[in-house]
């Protein structure tokens, strides 16, 4: 690259801050659609996929870049069942944890374990890493379920019949009665379908940049669950369950935004870096967690967040992301605030492996430039001169 060219890619007038409006990739996944869709993956409307696919369905779509036949869904559905044991070592490693260990540092360092004893640990190829993607697929609900388990006190749960969102609701959920169950199942089912994908967050963005060196396939899963962990991204839910916590009755919803609002604390669950105009995702699970308020007769959390949303709107124009109702979803169903960032790497995992084989399959280094703002040329003072 001439030096004139070098100089205009790294000027002022090209730098964006966070790489706002930046685009660093072509891809075929998910296209982010600012009208109804919101989000299409592989072309599909999220609407549709939530409303009428599984989440093994969707997770086969990111992977393998079409809807699967009923053999194709009946095969993967059986290796995710099959492939859901821990090996020996992880076993080991989840034995010895902290009590008071983040279930994302878990996860993080988890990954990097069922990495080094992966059976094609040492094939980069592309079919080998979907064979590693599929195996990731089906550990991590019992690394998450497991060490949750463990640093609780509790004995890990025996592996559950049924389908995915089923068998994860049994690891992490609560028992309630068969018509709120099967609410539940539902709900968690459309919750790991909206949160599969979404184009180059922070967390997909470190995956691509980490395979883009041609690393292996756990290792930039390990990146993106790094990143994930953060308040700003992956950790929002978190913190939006914390918040509801925090307010606890309908009747101080109202005075404890105020308050907030007057003193320009940050309300999570609202607004989008690149959904401005609202989260269409946030409608569908919103209907979901509506329904579970009615079905396990608690309104608590459903009436707390409404009331956060009108005022909000009004006051701010801002609309709730998919975090914010999923965390009354969450609620609900009876799975614990710490919790609640780990699934989304339940969910997120799919679109984090389809970036990731995708980055490699076109690969070019992923390397931008900065502008440098530190202090102008000088010379070098020797040590006894410096005083």
């Amino acid at each position: 690259m001439s030096p004139a060219a070098t100089a205009e890619r790294t000027s002022p007038a090209a730098y964006s801050p966070g790489l706002e409006g930046v685009i660093a990739a072509e891809s075929a996944i998910c296209q982010v659609d600012e009208g109804a869709a919101g989000l299409r993956y592989r072309g599909y409307a999220i609407g549709d996929l939530a409303e009428h696919s599984s989440f093994e369905e969707v997770a086969f779509l990111l992977l393998y870049g079409h809807l699967p036949s009923r053999g194709e869904l009946d095969t993967f559905s059986t290796q995710l069942s099959r492939e859901s044991g821990l090996p020996d070592g992880v076993r080991r490693f989840i034995d010895s944890l902290p009590p008071n260990a983040h279930l994302m540092d878990v996860l993080r360092t988890g990954i990097s374990w069922l990495g080094l004893v992966d059976s094609d640990a040492d094939d980069g190829s592309r079919d080998a890493n979907l064979r590693k993607a599929v195996r990731l697929l089906a550990q991590i609900p019992s690394l998450i379920a497991d060490s949750y388990r463990t640093m609780t006190g509790d004995k890990p749960a025996p592996s559950p019949n049924g389908g995915f969102a089923e068998r994860l609701l049994h690891l992490v959920g609560t028992a309630a009665r068969q018509e709120a169950t099967d609410a539940m199942v539902q709900a968690l089912n459309a919750s790991l379908i909206l949160y599969a994908e979404h184009e180059l967050n922070a967390s997909t963005f470190a995956a691509r940049v980490t395979a883009s060196t041609m690393t292996d396939l756990h290792g930039a899963i390990t990146a993106a669950v790094a990143a994930l962990k953060g308040p700003l991204h992956g950790g929002a839910n978190e913190a939006v369950a914390a918040m509801l916590a925090e307010i606890g009755r309908p009747e101080r919803a109202e005075a404890w935004l105020r308050e907030a609002l007057a003193h320009k604390r940050r309300v999570m669950g609202f607004g989008h870096r690149v959904l401005r105009q609202g989260d269409a995702r946030s409608d569908i699970i919103r209907r979901h967690a509506e329904r579970l308020s009615r079905l396990c007769g608690d309104h608590t959390w459903y009436d707390i967040a409404s009331t956060l949303e009108r005022i909000m709107l009004e006051e701010k124009g801002l609309r709730p992301n998919l975090d914010f109702y999923t965390a009354v979803a969450y609620r609900l169903m009876g799975i614990p605030q710490a919790l609640s960032t780990p699934l989304f790497v339940c969910s997120r995992i799919t679109g984090w492996c389809a970036h990731v084989i995708e980055q490699q399959d076109h690969n070019r280094l992923i390397r931008p430039r900065a502008i440098y703002r530190g202090p102008t040329p000088r010379p070098y003072e020797p040590l006894d001169r410096r005083g």
